[in-house]
């Protein structure tokens, strides 16, 4: 549950989400669940020639399973309280 707490908190930054086939997408987080299913809004491809069928794409919903990488905000990563909360979960409680 550490990651969809921390995901929660980023709704509404940008992000990049790399999927396991190589398409990385970018776009606002516009929600997440407990299986770290993904929506973004404003999406754009990041490798448009690769993948220019998806130049239309605006919108996505993406199945947690898929994803190979997420790509944070700099300024979005708490280094203390990702640190924190990983000693907590460790420790059960």
């Amino acid at each position: 549950m550490l990651f969809f707490s921390y995901f929660k908190d980023l709704v509404g930054r940008e992000v990049t989400v790399e999927l396991k086939n190589d398409l990385a997408i970018r776009g606002t987080l516009h929600s997440v669940d407990q299986y770290l299913n993904i929506k973004l809004e404003n999406t754009r491809v990041v490798d448009q020639e690769k993948f220019p069928h998806m130049l239309s794409v605006r919108n996505c919903f993406i199945r947690g399973s898929v994803v190979r990488y997420v790509q944070l905000p700099s300024d979005g990563v708490d280094i203390d309280l990702l640190h924190d909360a990983t000693r907590r979960e460790a420790r059960g409680g």
